[in-house]
């Protein structure tokens, strides 16, 4: 993985930007090829140093892309540090959860190449799932850039236009918890049911990460799946009866997902 002329600007790294520094590093991108701005940097980037990694250093020089990866709320204090390099070759590739590109064009100028995606939890483990808008300024080039970055850590989708974001961070964003909770109900029933609690976390656990890994790999549709798995008059028939009921997992997650966004587009 070569960033060019200019190489990569990390702009925090913590949970998020570090798993996906990892992910870059582990895919072929060189340390000396990465300047990373932190104010509180983990030990492992300091290690990398002795590789050429650039840490708390300036760049000279334009970075080919810059990665803005800090909380929200600090964005108006980190921002200023790099914003000499807007309105020019650098594209900024920002995973800051709702933060436009508008703002981004308004501290760092209106020429200024700006991607904004959506990654999630499992991104964290390369199993994440990333959503990508760009502003006109954006080149093809610069597109398949951000892309392949984002694939160090899992699958791209791209977005027709900016407000799909708030549906992304609704399922997808958001939806790693969604699936926690099911884990954490499905655990509680079972240990109600008799199981001991350290099993009915394991059963349920395993349950939900084998399902998802049979969709991946195999392609087949989840109700396809589910017709599958389910015998008349069977015992998954039996609870499927209350799942699917006009007031079940479908309303449910409807609700869930509409508040979701509803919460996105207040932030934004």
């Amino acid at each position: 993985m070569d960033m060019g002329a200019g190489g990569l600007l990390l702009l925090g790294c913590g949970k998020m930007g570090g798993a996906m520094l990892r992910g870059w590093l582990a895919k072929g991108l060189s340390p000396d090829q990465v300047t990373v701005l932190d104010p509180r940097p983990a030990d492992w980037l300091c290690e990398l140093q002795a590789k050429g990694l650039r840490l708390n250093v300036q760049p000279d020089t334009p970075p080919a892309i810059a990665v803005i990866a800090t909380k929200p709320q600090i964005m108006g204090d980190a921002i200023p540090g790099i914003a000499a390099f807007g309105n020019g070759p650098t594209l900024f590739l920002s995973i800051a959860a709702g933060t436009s590109i508008a703002t981004f064009e308004d501290m760092l100028g209106l020429e200024t190449p700006v991607v904004r995606a959506m990654p999630n939890t499992p991104a964290a483990i390369g199993a994440g799932i990333s959503a990508l808008v760009a502003n006109e300024q954006v080149t093809t080039d610069q597109l398949g850039l951000a892309e392949r970055l984002l694939a160090a850590v899992g699958e791209t989708v791209l977005l027709d236009c900016e407000e799909q974001m708030h549906a992304v961070t609704a399922l997808s964003g958001s939806g790693p918890a969604y699936v926690f909770a099911l884990a954490e109900a499905m655990a509680g029933a079972g240990q109600e049911l008799g199981l001991p609690k350290d099993m009915a976390l394991r059963l349920a656990v395993a349950t939900i990460a084998g399902a998802g890994r049979l969709m991946m790999e195999t392609g087949t549709a989840p109700d396809v799946l589910r017709d599958q798995v389910t015998s008349p008059n069977g015992t998954t028939a039996a609870g499927l009866d209350v799942l699917m009921r006009p007031d079940g997992i479908a309303e449910l997650t409807r609700q869930t997902l509409e508040a979701a966004a509803d919460r996105s587009r207040t932030l934004a």
